[in-house]
This record gives structure tokens, sequence and C-alpha cells, in this order.
């Protein structure tokens, strides 16, 4: 077998386990190959693989792209990708050590405001460590907040008796302690299940009520440390933006809206009392279609 084609057996086993386990999109599917092939190419140079690659190769790499003018959220990004695919390596126990690890992301500089696209929060999503009980907690987490635009308060204080799996949704106590039922996508569904029956025992003791996401106590995560577990995933990722809980709260209505739900069913899933609080993200959706239309249109 070639180097080439041994090259992309390995990165295509890859990126099927990106599609079946976290259900990343075409988009960041492809955005991952590229990276690892612009890596492989540059090994090759060298007469090494993506299988052989030492920590120092991993360096060598990076700074390479750096003096060639790459940006430092390029960079995060890369690295980010690197490391999922060798930590996927190492679980599939092709290589014996992670070569990616102590090295260090770059610095992205100071965090842009604005809304996260679509493939950011693919990224975001993927970032997780699943093989590490805090990390799964923390990518379903991230996955029930994005599939079900809950505030950050509604999420930490999730009793497992508010999860329905079999009917695919949440029984939220909002504000002014209006309940609502939220419902919840497949993916969500899926990875809860999993979590419940799997890895929050693991948080808890084997404990079969209480908190849905347990803190490492074992009772209620604060906001604020939810709030530092997403720093910690942007970090890692490169996206360059200053995101919160409630961006991907925001993230959920806009993207809804951007694929043409009505506003009011929105406003329903949000829990706002007041349609005039929803419209907001009307503002940003036709702002995002706007500017897709000016980057693109003949006679824009």
């Amino acid at each position: 077998m070639s180097f080439s084609q041994a090259c992309q057996d390995v990165i295509d086993r890859f990126i099927e386990m990106l599609w079946l386990e976290l259900g990343l999109s075409e988009n960041t599917r492809m955005s991952y190959r590229s990276d690892l092939l612009r890596l492989a190419e540059w090994l090759a140079r060298s007469e090494k693989t993506l299988v052989d690659a030492s920590r120092e190769d991993i360096f060598s790499f990076l700074a390479a792209r750096m003096k060639k003018g790459a940006k430092s959220a390029s960079s995060a990004r890369m690295l980010s990708t690197l490391r999922k695919f060798y930590r996927y390596l190492l679980r599939e126990g092709v290589i014996q050590e992670d070569p990616t690890l102590r090295i260090e992301h770059p610095k992205v500089g100071r965090l842009l405001p604005g809304a996260i696209s679509e493939a950011e929060v693919d990224r975001l999503l993927a970032e997780p460590d699943i093989s590490l009980p805090i990390e799964a907690r923390d990518k379903v987490m991230l996955e029930v907040l994005y599939a079900s635009g809950l505030r950050v308060s509604e999420l930490v204080g999730l009793q497992l008796y508010q999860v329905n799996l079999r009917q695919g949704v949440l029984r939220v106590v909002g504000k002014g302690d209006k309940e609502r039922l939220t419902p919840l996508g497949e993916q969500a569904i899926e990875q809860l299940e999993v979590y419940i029956k799997g890895v929050r025992p693991q948080l808890t003791g084997g404990r079969e009520d209480g908190v849905l996401f347990p803190s490492l106590r074992g009772g209620e995560m604060t906001r604020q440390t939810f709030w530092h577990r997403i720093k910690l995933y942007v970090s890692r990722s490169g996206i360059a933006k200053n995101v919160t809980p409630h961006t991907l709260r925001h993230a959920f209505a806009t993207h809804l809206l951007n694929h043409g739900a009505d506003l009011r069913v929105v406003q329903l899933l949000l829990g706002h009392s007041d349609l005039s609080t929803t419209q907001i993200y009307t503002h940003v959706a036709k702002a995002r279609l706007q500017q897709l239309h000016s980057k693109h249109h003949p006679r824009s």
C-alpha cells in the first residue's frame, strides 16, 4: 500500500468517526480533512507519516505555518484538529502516545464580539474529549444548550426527572416559575441517553436522582463554572469570538430563523413572554442574510 493510500485510509476512518459519533456537518468534516492533509504533505517531505509523527514534528509544523503568516486563530484551530485526530488514534490503539500533548494553544488575541456560525458551533461541540467523564458531561451540556436554547440557569438546574427521552423533551421551569416543554433533536437525545446510562453514574456514585449535570462534588454546577468550561473549549477550538452560554442560546434562535422557523415558535421555545423580546433575533438573522447576499450575489 502506498503512503498516500495509507494516509488517506487513516484520515477516512477519522472523518467517518466525526460523522457517526459526533454528527459533524460535511463542511466541518471537510475542514478537518484539509487540516490533516496539510500535515500529511508536510511530514512526507521528511518521509514521515501521520501515524509516526512526533511532538517535535507537530511543533515544527505549527511553527512553520506561523512563520508563513498563519494567524493565531488559524493555528489554534489547526492544533484543535490535530488533538482530536491523535486522541482518536490513541483510543483506537494505532499509536501509543499523543504527540500533541504539552503543546500549548497559540494565543488568539482579543476576542471579537458577535454571533457564532453553524460551522463554529460544530467545532465547539466537537472539542470536549468524551473519554473523560467531566468533558463527556460538558459535551452533552453543550449539545442540550444548542438543541434547546435554554437559559444557563435552566440548564445547570435541570433535574433528572425533567428529562423524558421517550418523548424527546425537557420539562423546563423558566422565569416566573413558568413551565414549558422543550423538544430536543435526535443527536441531543442520543447523547443524553448515553450520558445518563454511562457517564452520569461515574459523577454521582450511582445515585439515580438529583441534578442532571452534577459538579465534581455531585451537587448543582454554578453558572460561572459552566461559563469557564465553555471558555476552555472556545480556547482549544481557536474560535476568535467571545462565546458565553447565552451565545449558544442566541445561536439556537438565530439559526432556527435562518432556516425558516416561525418567530412565534421560537418565542415559545425560548420561553419569552413577550414577542418583542424574541424579535431581536430576527434583526441578527436578517443582517446575516444581507451579509451573505452582499458577498455572493453577482449584482451586490
